[in-house]
């Protein structure tokens, strides 16, 4: 996966950044950590500059945390009412649920948006209960600009300040990657297992 990113990159410039980055985000086993380290190892040997590096990442990746919030926004969470109801145990939620996640997201959006950017894994699917929820746009971008900036940020910086080592970032934050996943099908599992639904 790293050659094509590598290629892509070093023909396409800032538009093959935020090209990888769109993807990640909607497509999320494309890793970030690769395509952001790999420009900033392209920054470093002075084909691209480490801003127009970051900059373009975040533009790609707040049009897929867009397009995915656009889309949860226009369905709505009414809809998703009869599968609750129908598939709540699988889902491990009822409505009671959703309406204290509405609650939350109306009390503390913005940190939820801001740090849930800096996750991997969680940083391509906050969009989607941010506007199944109802989320207004507003903070939507404005918090979730901030995140992914500082998550491209910090990978950018990294593959710059590595150069040509920019495995070793991937070495370090593909295991974090991994853990969350892991732990985030780990808390699925628990909840179908012991999940019951509020009287």
């Amino acid at each position: 996966m790293t050659d094509w990113v590598i290629r892509l990159i070093e023909d396409a410039g800032y538009l093959g950044v935020a090209l990888l980055m769109f993807l990640e985000t909607v497509f999320p086993p494309i890793p970030s950590e690769v395509i952001m380290s790999v420009a900033g190892v392209g920054a470093a040997r002075g084909y691209m500059s480490l801003w127009g590096v970051i900059v373009s990442g975040t533009i790609g990746a707040m049009a897929g945390n867009y397009a995915w919030y656009l889309l949860a926004r226009a369905i709505g969470i009414a809809r998703f009412r009869p599968l609750i109801d129908r598939f709540g145990r699988w889902l491990t939620i009822d409505w009671r649920e959703i309406e204290r996640g509405e609650a939350l997201f109306e009390r503390y959006g913005a940190p939820l948006i801001l740090f849930g950017r800096m996750l991997p894994t969680v940083r391509s699917l906050i969009s989607i209960p941010a506007g199944l929820l109802g989320m207004k746009t507003a903070p939507f971008l404005l918090w979730s600009t901030i995140g992914t900036a500082g998550w491209t940020a910090m990978l950018a910086v990294a593959g710059y300040m590595l150069g040509k080592r920019f495995a070793d970032v991937e070495l370090v934050l593909g295991p974090l990657s991994s853990a969350v996943i892991l732990a985030v099908l780990a808390v699925y599992v628990w909840r179908v297992l012991f999940w019951r639904p509020e009287r």
